[in-house]
């Protein structure tokens, strides 16, 4: 039964690790689920509290990064709060019917005409609409990276 379990684990903070690319997957929640299913399997001995801690620690900060990366990146960029929610809606939309170009495209052509709008310059447009595309591949990015590390964390705590 344990050996099902640590599998089962595994498998969760793997799926984790593609889900943090993928977008509406869950990725770190995934990995979450895996540390603390094993976690509880073991009577919450193994792995240590320690490495529990720092394994959500992690998950958690992935997390943020994917509910707020992308946001912040378009605020210090100077999109407005506006902006940044009718960029977040459209890109979710263009997201479930063209996939994650079309998130992109939404995100940095909506913030691009809004910011427009707003300040009559297309520079302007176009530094914010870079900034908020960026903050979203970059969030991708920093999740991959916690999950990943989420991944090897537990197998040396729990192999090693």
């Amino acid at each position: 039964m344990s050996e099902l379990v640590l599998l089962l684990a595994v498998v969760l903070l793997l799926v984790g690790v593609v889900g943090s690319v993928v977008p509406m997957m869950p990725g770190a929640p995934l990995s979450l689920s895996g540390v603390v299913l094993y976690w509880w399997s073991t009577g919450f001995s193994d792995p240590g509290l320690v490495a529990v801690f720092v394994l959500t620690v992690l998950g958690l900060s992935a997390v943020l990064a994917d509910l707020f990366g992308g946001a912040i990146t378009a605020r210090v960029g100077g999109a407005s709060l506006v902006t940044t929610g009718l960029a977040a809606v459209v890109g979710v939309v263009l997201l479930f019917l063209t996939g994650p170009v079309g998130l992109l495209v939404g995100i940095a052509g909506t913030v691009f005409l809004a910011e427009y709008v707003r300040h009559r310059d297309a520079r302007a447009g176009v530094k914010t609409a870079l900034f908020a595309t960026a903050g979203v591949v970059g969030s991708a990015a920093m999740q991959l990276l916690l999950t990943a590390s989420m991944f090897v964390l537990f197998v040396f705590a729990v192999f090693l």
